[in-house]
């Protein structure tokens, strides 16, 4: 760590946040605290000026090439999964996806609207590549609803999507503040992606309704389809990545999820 200790002086203590990708850091310095992270991503700074992360302190490029950048540390917590059901949390969402500076901002790094098209025909290949198609009718009839729901999915707003929001990633601090924080999987997408895996894992059936109508649109037929297609696609799409990994537990979870999901749409939407 001798980089991050050149990029935060002598005086700092540096020791690992924990996580997956191993390059976040906490510097403390008496009772001062810092949130350190090896080259992320520029969208960092866009972030932090319209208040989706704590606040961006400084950022330094070292002389291998890595950039350090340092957040503001505050005390808090991560949500319980109970509290995904919160108003901030679909206030929270709703102006992600209504910044127009977080769209310019992935944009000019070079991100690209993901259609439903082209991740439709992306799956098929996928699943026929691993054979999956043959071994499952839950995966042919899911596919059969992606087709049929396919026109729905076009000539939506594409909005930037955090794509990973599950409560580990939404903190609420000491003072009063929510913040979504990992923004790694993030692309320019149709909105339904987001909060249609909120209500899905997190909010109960009977309340979508009062849950969209926080967040601030108006259930209807067709958003319930779109809102399907993508929690389907997402099922097939971490099945097929459990197949690859040879995790056979996880992948039959995954398979009755998309049971499930099948007999959502065909008994809420197709009948």
């Amino acid at each position: 760590m001798n980089w991050l200790q050149q990029a935060v002086g002598k005086e700092w203590n540096i020791h690992p946040a924990g996580g997956l990708t191993g390059d976040a850091y906490v510097a403390k310095k008496n009772e001062q605290r810092l949130f350190l992270k090896r080259n992320s991503s520029p969208f960092l700074a866009v972030l932090s000026a319209v208040g989706i992360v704590p606040k961006l302190v400084w950022t330094k490029r070292m002389e291998n090439g890595d950039v350090i950048t340092a957040q503001e540390w505050l005390e808090g917590r991560e949500l319980h999964p109970e509290e995904m059901q919160h108003y901030r949390v679909a206030a929270l969402l709703a102006k992600i996806h209504q910044s127009s500076e977080l769209l310019h901002m992935l944009m000019r790094l070079g991100k690209k609207p993901a259609t439903a098209d082209d991740r439709f025909t992306e799956m098929i290949g996928y699943l026929k590549t691993n054979g999956l198609i043959d071994l499952h009718k839950e995966i042919r009839e899911s596919i059969e609803y992606l087709h049929r729901l396919l026109p729905v999915t076009r000539n939506q707003q594409k909005v930037v999507c955090h794509c990973d929001l599950n409560h580990h990633n939404m903190i609420w601090t000491k003072q009063d503040q929510l913040y979504l924080v990992d923004w790694d999987n993030a692309m320019i997408a149709d909105p339904a992606m987001d909060y249609g895996f909120i209500l899905k894992w997190y909010i109960p059936r009977e309340n979508w309704n009062d849950w969209l109508y926080r967040y601030g649109i108006t259930h209807d037929n067709q958003l319930i389809e779109r809102i399907h297609w993508y929690l389907i696609m997402d099922s097939l799409y971490y099945l097929n990545w459990h197949y690859e990994r040879n995790e056979i537990r996880k992948a039959h979870e995954r398979l009755s999820d998309l049971r499930d999901l099948n007999h959502h749409v065909r008994t809420i939407i197709l009948d």
